[in-house]
């Protein structure tokens, strides 16, 4: 089995386009409840594919040869999952909650190879 790492992708133009910020209070809680179930519905029928449960990922800061400073990307979480190719990997997020409940834009797979050398 091969393992990808799967990032979540969200941007404040995504929850602006969702309507998230103007939604009701009490509609946008009911929301993220049933987002949360969904979520973890999806997490114990996948369990088997599952090799990190990952998680939300926070503020980024980037260091390069200039030194460190803050940073912005569209990250919003992690899971790494296991699958027999690339294709049966990304079929996993088909209807994700992350974008079928929640604001989220997308999901991005991509294969975790081994070192060269290993």
């Amino acid at each position: 089995m091969k393992k990808f790492l799967a990032i979540y992708t969200g941007t404040a133009e995504s929850m602006a386009h969702k309507g998230w910020n103007k939604m009701d209070p009490a509609e946008r809680k009911a929301r993220e409840a049933a987002g949360m179930k969904a979520w973890g519905d999806w997490m114990q029928a996948n369990a088997a594919a599952i090799v990190d449960p990952g998680g939300p990922l926070g503020r980024t800061k980037r260091a390069d040869a200039g030194g460190i400073s803050d940073s912005k990307n569209g990250m919003t979480g992690y899971v790494i999952v296991q699958a027999e190719s690339h294709d049966a990997a990304a079929k996993l997020f088909t209807s994700h909650p992350h974008f079928a409940i929640f604001p989220g834009d997308a999901v991005e797979i991509m294969e975790c190879p081994p070192m060269p050398g290993r």
